[in-house]
C-alpha cells in the first residue's frame, strides 16, 4: 500500500515537471528579463540621450558602403545586460545577457564570452533556449535569408540580415569562430525538445547607427545587480526541497485521513495548494541539475 502511494506521487511529480519545464520556467525568465530591462534602461539614461526610435536608415539601409562597426569593448561581467535583440519576424524582443552558462541562459539569450559584442567587427555569437525559459529561439527555424535581426546596445543600433541557417553537431564550435566581416551567429537546440543538434543562423551586419562609442564601456562595466538571478546548480537545495515535498505529502495524507468527512475536502484542497507551491520550489531547485540544453 505504501509503495503504491510512493509510486503514485512520483508519477504525479513527473507529469507536473513537464509543464513546469515548458511553461513554469518562463516565470523565472520573465522576472529576470524585467530586472535586466530596467537595468539596461538605467544604463542608457546614464550614458546620455538616445533616440527613442531606430533611425530609418538603420531599419532599411540604402547605402552600399560597409556599415560602421562599434569600437571594441571588454566583455561585461557575467549576468549583465549586453543589449536588446529584436527579430520582428518571430516576435522576439528580449535582453541579451552576458554568458552562456546555465544561470545566464535561464535569464534570456546569452552572449558567448570571448566573441565580439553586438555591432563590433567579427562574429558576434548569441545562444538561447528553444523550448524552456520563455523559449526565445523557439521559431529560429522560421528565419529566411534577408530577414532582419536588430541589436540595440549602449553604443547604438545594429541591423543584421540573415544569410543562412544550418544544423550542426553540438560539438561544432567552428560556427562561432572569428570571421573577417562583421557577422552575427545565433545558436539553439535542434530539433525542438532535443539537444542532439544545434540550429545555427548566420547573419551579416548591413547597417549601424553609433550613438555613444566611448561612454558605453564605463557604464556597462558596473551592472547594478551583477549576479544572475536564475537558480544555480545545487544538489543540497534539491534534496532539501525533495524532503520537504515528501514530508508535506505525508502530512496532508494523514491530516485528510484523520479529519471528519465534512472537513476532508477542505483539508485536501488547502493541503494541495500548499503542496503545489512547495513542488514549484522543488522543481526550481531540480531543473538546473538536468543536462544543459539550449
Amino acid at each position: 500500500m505504501a509503495v503504491g502511494r510512493v509510486v503514485l506521487v512520483a508519477g504525479v511529480l513527473i507529469l507536473l515537471f513537464i509543464p513546469y519545464l515548458l511553461w513554469g520556467t518562463g516565470l523565472l525568465t520573465a522576472r529576470s528579463q524585467s530586472q535586466l530591462r530596467t537595468e539596461f534602461g538605467v544604463a542608457q539614461h546614464l550614458s546620455g540621450p538616445i533616440p527613442k526610435q531606430v533611425p530609418a536608415a538603420t531599419r532599411s539601409p540604402a547605402s552600399t558602403s560597409p556599415p560602421q562597426v562599434a569600437p571594441t569593448e571588454a566583455d561585461p561581467p557575467p549576468g549583465s545586460p549586453v543589449g536588446i535583440i529584436a527579430i520582428p519576424k518571430i516576435g522576439l524582443s528580449m535582453v541579451v545577457v552576458e554568458g552562456t552558462g546555465t544561470a545566464q541562459l535561464d535569464q534570456g539569450p546569452g552572449h558567448y564570452p570571448g566573441t565580439p559584442l553586438p555591432g563590433e567587427a567579427g562574429n558576434v555569437a548569441i545562444a538561447g533556449h528553444r523550448t524552456t525559459y520563455l523559449h526565445p529561439f523557439y521559431s529560429l527555424d522560421a528565419l529566411d535569408p534577408g530577414d532582419s535581426i536588430m541589436l540595440t546596445t549602449l553604443q547604438g543600433f545594429f541591423l543584421y540580415h540573415v544569410l543562412s541557417s544550418q544544423a550542426v553537431s553540438p560539438s561544432d564550435v567552428a560556427v562561432v569562430g572569428p570571421t573577417s566581416t562583421p557577422q552575427l551567429t545565433l545558436t539553439t537546440c535542434n530539433p525542438r525538445y532535443s539537444a542532439s543538434q544545434r540550429l545555427v543562423v548566420h547573419a551579416a551586419l548591413v547597417a549601424s547607427y553609433i550613438v555613444h562609442p566611448r561612454k558605453a564601456a564605463a557604464v556597462s562595466a558596473e551592472p547594478t545587480h551583477g549576479v544572475p538571478t536564475a537558480p544555480s546548480r545545487s544538489w543540497p537545495a534539491a534534496i532539501i526541497w525533495g524532503i520537504v515535498v515528501a514530508g508535506l505529502t505525508t502530512a496532508v495524507w494523514m491530516a485528510a485521513r484523520r479529519s471528519r468527512r465534512g472537513r476532508r475536502g477542505l483539508v485536501i484542497g488547502v493541503g494541495t495548494m500548499v503542496w503545489l507551491v512547495v513542488v514549484f520550489f522543488f522543481f526550481q531547485a531540480t531543473a538546473p541539475l538536468l543536462p544543459a540544453s539550449f
